[in-house]
Parts: structure tokens; sequence; C-alpha cells
């Protein structure tokens, strides 16, 4: 039985933005739980934990990379908004009903048919691109002129790309669960390293294996066309992400995180300057590693040049024998100073993952809170195996919280919950 979404209310449901973690997360599954159930939301004080302790009304507010996954999500459900723009601290977003019946001759012909009825409208973000008149994908492209986080914008517009079932198959109605929906492909331009952001090595390694695997998602492919960094010389990157969303009126079946098994496998990822300084910490690595887990296999996927002295980053993923990966890793960001910045950088990384390890659990902390939406949408009572942790981070709880006054869902004090059956395409 599917839990009840309230429906949507006269007045937008209010969060305060300096609750729990009080950044960008809290914004970020807002966004997407408003643009799938269409419960609008009113957010006050936007990031409002960011700004100086001495004075917080001088920081927090929208950046870009909030501004362009907002903007995204407003034009793919024709919301009506407020408050859009950068350094913004309070912003309205309402979801509209409108949407889109898919017909044969609509397709052929490249055409947008639009209603009230039927499948949401999705014109205003995607391209269709046909292969001998058939339709074979939507693209859709997402740029931002300096470099905010690619990967933020992602983890707030997957869900709503996951679920939306705005993609129904070819020739058959939206209300029909035959056939396979269409592909997606997402490009976005920004930045792939950028402090205190998930790096492409992280979601490529980590977060995308472990939604596939685990959660149960389809495979969602990444391909890195350049870098975008932060540091050093400031630099636009680009990635393209092929995603499936789930059929129309399917659901995501409820997954258990547990069992994580033993470390079988290290890998390092390692971006620097120099062929030197790569190799100087590839063996500084491998002599931490080796000293921690003399059984295990070390695998090098990315050593690569980062074109500047001062972008020095470094990926450590543990992989188990039950098929988990937990990562921990770090863009350096204080003043190079060779050889101490190398020894800081890897004794970090390495003590960080240790870390992690002992606890037992499943999951990292950048992956945990990231998996809350998907358990929440899922049908049936799902659970994540956190280990010898003594709570949920931060992120996590404010994820949670979100979930709690946006559906009426209620976590259990292990985080286990019975999530609320959401059907794909169930908000149109």
């Amino acid at each position: 039985m599917s839990h009840e979404i309230p429906s949507a209310a006269k007045f937008p449901v209010h969060l305060e933005g300096t609750t729990l973690e009080g950044g960008g997360q809290l914004l970020r599954l807002a966004l997407s739980l408003s643009s799938l159930t269409l419960v609008p939301i009113h957010i006050t004080n936007i990031r409002g934990n960011r700004g100086p302790k001495s004075d917080p009304s001088k920081g927090g507010g929208l950046k870009s990379a909030h501004l362009a996954g907002t903007q995204w999500l407003a034009r793919a459900t024709r919301a009506e908004t407020s408050g859009v723009e950068v350094k913004s601290r309070e912003m309205v977003f309402q979801p509209s009903r409108k949407i889109r019946v898919i017909k044969e001759e609509d397709i052929q012909d490249g055409e947008e048919l639009f209603t009230d009825t039927e499948s949401r409208i999705t014109s205003g973000v995607w391209n269709n691109v046909y292969d001998a008149g058939r339709l074979i994908r939507r693209d859709s492209y997402i740029s931002m002129s300096t470099p905010g986080s690619i990967f933020l914008v992602f983890q707030a517009i997957l869900p709503f790309i996951l679920f939306s079932a705005s993609y129904a198959p070819i020739g058959s109605s939206p209300t029909s669960s035959a056939g396979n929906s269409i592909p997606v492909r997402i490009t976005i331009e920004g930045g792939t390293n950028v402090t205190n952001s998930p790096s492409f090595e992280y979601i490529d390694q980590v977060l995308l294996p472990m939604l596939s695997a685990k959660v149960g998602i389809p495979p969602i492919a990444i391909k890195l066309y350049s870098r975008g960094w932060c540091h050093g010389r400031p630099e636009v990157g680009s990635v393209a992400i092929d995603i499936t969303p789930l059929n129309f009126g399917s659901s995501l079946p409820a997954f258990s995180f547990s069992g994580r098994g033993e470390v079988t496998s290290m890998h390092v990822s390692i971006l620097a300057s120099g062929i030197a300084t790569r190799n100087v910490i590839r063996d500084k690595v491998t002599e931490h590693v080796i000293k921690r887990h003399p059984d295990i296999e070390i695998f090098f996927p990315i050593n690569e040049d980062s074109r500047d002295s001062k972008r020095l980053y470094l990926l450590l993923v543990a992989e188990t024998s039950s098929g988990y990966r937990l990562g921990r890793d770090w863009l350096y960001d204080r003043k190079i100073q060779y050889p101490r910045s190398v020894d800081d950088l890897v004794s970090r990384v390495v003590d960080d993952l240790e870390q992690e390890l002992a606890h037992e659990g499943c999951v990292d902390e950048f992956l945990q809170d990231q998996l809350v939406v998907f358990q929440a949408l899922a049908e049936g009572r799902g659970s994540v195996d956190l280990g010898k942790v003594k709570e949920a981070s931060l992120h996590t709880r404010t994820v949670r919280w979100v979930i709690e006054k946006m559906t009426g869902l209620e976590f259990d004090d292990d985080g286990t919950c019975a999530g609320i059956a959401y059907k794909a395409g169930e908000g149109c």
C-alpha cells in the first residue's frame, strides 16, 4: 500500500533554511520533492548557516549551482517562482500540473501537444533526438559560466528525471505501463572538481555504481568531456550523463544495505601537476594501504595531470566482498608547499577512509545522505546499515527532516522507513 502524499496545498510548505545542516542540501532535496509531488515550497534563509558566524546575513543565499538546478526544474515543471536569483535568501517554488500527451503523430512530426490531463510537460528542457524518424533520446543542456559544481546540480534534478515519467513509450498512452521509457542525456557545464562538492571521480566510482548495484536504479553512464576547476586558473568543464527513467507507473522496490563484507580492493585516483608529484602520491598511498590491508589489490583508475600546481586531488575507494564501495577524497584547499602538501593530502585521505571502514557500515558519510530520497520514494521498508556510527550525519538528518515536512513520512530511530511507493508519473 502506498503512502498518501499530501495534496498540493493552497499555501506552500514553509522550510526554514537554517534548520540542521542549513546549507544547499536542504534546498536541493526540497526542490526535487516539490517537482515530483507538486507540493509547493517556501524556503526562507536559504543556506543561512553558510554565512560568517559574526554576521550570518552576509552569507548564504543561492549560488550559481543552486540557481542552475532551480531554473531547470522550474522549466521542467512550469513552476511559478519568486526569488530565483543569485544571492537570494528566500524563494517560492510552485510546480504546475500542466502535462503532456504523447501521440504517434506528435513524435514523428516533432510537435509538442499540451493538455491538463495526462503526462507532464517537458518541452521547456528537452530536445528530441530522432533516428530514421523514431525518437531515440531526449537531450537537455545546463550551462554555468563559472565552475559551480556540476554534481550539486545533478543531485537536485536526478530524482525528478528518474521518477517524472514524462518519457512515455512511443506510440503508447502515458497511462500505459507497456514499453520502455525513452533515455535522456543531460549535458552540464560547470565545475567537475570543486571544493566542498562531489567530484567527478566520486560520482563515477561510488555514487553511480551504488545506485545501480544496490538501489536498483537503471545504470547511469557519465562521460567527462573536460574538467572544470575552482583552483588555480578557474576553468569551466563539461560532462554528459545518460539516464534511463523508470517506466511509467512503476515504482522503485525497497532496498537494504547490509552485510558490508571485507575490503578486497582499493581504487586510487590522483590528479596533480607533473608526473613526479603523482608518482610520490602513488608510492605513499601504496605504502599506507599495504600496511593496513596487506592482502588486497590496488588499482589506479585515474592518474592524470591537473595542469596547474595549485590543483591537487586524491580519492580512495574501498571495494568490499559484498560489492559495496566507500570513498574519501580531498581537493587540497590550502597553500601548496611541496613536499608537505603531498604528505598532508595522503595522510588525511587515508585516515579519513580508515575511519569510515572502522565503523563497519555499508556507506561512507557522503553517500549516506544521497540514498535517503530514494529510500523514501521506494515501495516497501528500506534500511541502510551505518555500522557503529552513533547517529546519522547532519546532512542525512536534514534530508529526513525535509522529507518528513513535505510528505508526512516518518523515519525510525535507526533511519529505517516504509517508503511512499511513489509511482513514476504519479504527480502528473
